[in-house]
């Protein structure tokens, strides 16, 4: 099946589409157009590429399979956090080399910055806030752990800081956790606003946008490559594929070079000041160090939004909400008895080294995806890197290294055992933070 081409059948009641601002909806393309780029995917990653190429003076045309921030896009956590999961200066270098090493160390310390300027250039109402990301240690190795990643990242510039249980409780409201890592870059986006935004300035220099458009098959003829949808096609010299959850055989092997998954959240209504007013209260952004982490945030508003991971059914019934529910009151026991009145999810894509992925599988032809969790600030990054290749840069001058499609070894025997191995990975958790 092309995923991308069949989004789920019921969307979940997600708060960001319930507050985002205003949005157009973009018809169906129903003829044959000619265009300089065609752009598959109106998330960050498509979104933030057809803007620079229009800026850059391009005709672009975007196709998606439901519309602007449908996928995982406008339903993620919206925690904007540099640095990429996992893997730590010393590790990339082992795994890119000297040269790629010290790019992408370079710019996924700079993702959080980069996101937020753009934000501030096309002037983007997206309730944007900047005031650091707490990675709380659920036990004393992940806090070793978070130690020796410290010294590596600030030795490159990440001015990040380790506080200890009364300075970390002062700044979080929980005192489930001694310690935390404190990332003043981190922050946090209405991530539907942002995709509307990205959407909206990039309409503004010239870009088209089609919804209810899935390609169905991509070929070139003539030099030309076609899109080719339901109702209509795109023929364009370039082609920038932006599925990343979502991806399907649309492109060979690419659907079998990721591990989807789905991380939900849940939202109440704004909260009296007395019930809330200890939880965050300087705007931090938060997430742990466990196998199956949560992460929450505050709103503006008063709200709270906790999330981690769950399920989706094709009917659109989540699972693991009621883990949510238990883990948030343990985490912040002044939300017990609160209401949550939203819950949602959008499916992410994960990749066997945890870096993000820049292919070029034919000339004219771009794919980039895979961000581990770290889509919001890392997809806008690949999205402008995408388009800059398009203008003309050296592929071997881009921070990612322009890889082959490669399956994930045992991907089916993983994705099948997936449910089990995050129940044992949850008993873990519990033990080791008992």
């Amino acid at each position: 099946m092309n995923m991308h081409t069949s989004p789920p059948t019921a969307k979940p009641a997600s708060l960001w589409a319930a507050t985002a601002v205003d949005s157009d909806t973009h018809p169906a393309l129903t003829d044959h157009i000619e265009a300089d780029v065609t752009v598959i995917g109106a998330g960050f990653t498509g979104l933030r590429a057809a803007l620079r190429l229009a800026e850059g003076g391009l005709n672009v045309v975007v196709l998606d399979a439901g519309d602007v921030g449908y996928g995982a896009s406008g339903r993620t956590g919206g925690q904007v956090n540099p640095m990429l999961p996992f893997n730590t200066p010393d590790k990339l270098r082992q795994l890119l080399g000297t040269t790629y090493f010290e790019r992408l160390t370079e710019t996924s310390l700079a993702s959080a910055d980069e996101l937020f300027e753009t934000i501030e250039k096309h002037q983007i109402d997206c309730q944007a806030r900047q005031n650091g990301w707490l990675r709380v240690c659920h036990n004393e190795r992940a806090l070793r752990n978070a130690q020796a990643g410290v010294d590596e990242w600030n030795q490159f510039g990440a001015g990040m800081e380790i506080i200890g249980r009364d300075e970390l409780a002062k700044r979080s409201g929980t005192s489930a956790y001694s310690a935390g890592v404190v990332t003043p870059k981190g922050g946090a986006v209405q991530p539907m606003s942002l995709a509307i935004g990205l959407a909206k300035a990039a309409k503004q220099r010239g870009c088209t946008i089609y919804g209810q458009s899935a390609v169905l098959d991509l070929n070139k003829i003539d030099q030309k490559w076609i899109a080719r949808t339901k109702s209509g096609q795109v023929k364009s010299d370039w082609v920038i594929v932006a599925t990343n959850g979502y991806s399907g055989d649309l492109i060979p092997k690419l659907s079998n070079s990721i591990l989807p998954v789905t991380p939900i959240q849940i939202a109440t209504n704004p909260l009296p000041e007395e019930v809330i007013g200890s939880v965050l209260p300087e705007g931090h952004t938060i997430s742990d160090s466990r196998r199956v982490i949560m992460y929450a945030r505050r709103e503006p508003d008063n709200r709270m939004v906790y999330g981690g991971h769950g399920n989706i059914r094709p009917n659109g019934e989540i699972h693991g909400v009621d883990w949510l529910v238990k883990d948030a009151t343990r985490v912040f026991p002044q939300l017990k008895g609160v209401k949550w009145t939203h819950k949602w999810g959008g499916r992410i894509a994960l990749t066997d080294d945890h870096l993000p992925h820049l292919h070029e599988p034919k000339s004219g032809l771009l794919v980039g995806l895979g961000y581990n969790g770290r889509g919001v600030a890392m997809s806008n990054v690949m999205g402008r890197v995408m388009a800059e290749r398009v203008l003309g840069a050296d592929a071997n001058t881009l921070p990612f290294p322009t890889s082959p499609i490669k399956d994930i070894p045992f991907r089916r025997i993983q994705l099948g055992g997936m449910s089990t191995a995050i129940w044992f990975m949850r008993l873990l958790d519990y033990l080791e933070t008992r």
